[in-house]
């Protein structure tokens, strides 16, 4: 049977040490923002959109410089990670994981989306209930953002 793949923006939101994950209203996992990229969208700005969608913060992308710009490429933000993951045995998302910073706590989700938001810190997501990739890439981005912003 052939496999699907879509491709997926994800963004590990991080204030004062601590990252934002909500609970996915279907799948009942603890998950940061994210979605499907829209037909002709870009990567990051799919990442920045869900997560104003999903939690109505702005956010900044935290990515390395761009040194790539001519008359017929330029450089985007690259994702800190790419990962396959399987959805199911029949559907894969290929997932663009970025990093970015809040400037402050306060999340204001859009009408339909989870309204249970948590900011959990390195220690609360060692909790049984996140799944060992998020509990990972959470903490990465905790220490790579540093744990207090000014």
């Amino acid at each position: 049977m052939e496999i699907t793949r879509h491709f997926t923006a994800t963004t590990f939101v991080v204030h004062q040490g601590k990252t934002l994950l909500h609970q996915h209203k279907s799948l009942k996992m603890w998950l940061p923002p994210g979605g499907h990229i829209d037909r002709d969208e870009l990567p990051h700005i799919a990442a920045v959109r869900e997560v104003k969608e999903e939690t109505g913060l702005d956010v900044e992308l935290v990515h390395t410089a761009p040194t790539i710009h001519s008359e017929n490429a330029r450089e985007i933000p690259a994702p800190r990670h790419l990962l396959l993951e399987n959805i199911n045995p029949f559907h894969q998302h290929i997932d663009m994981i970025y990093f970015a910073r809040a400037k402050s706590f306060d999340v204001i989700p859009d009408a339909g989306e989870s309204i249970e938001l948590k900011w959990f810190d390195e220690d609360q997501l060692e909790g049984n209930e996140i799944e060992n990739d998020i509990r990972l890439l959470g903490k990465e981005a905790i220490v790579l953002l540093g744990k207090k912003e000014t």
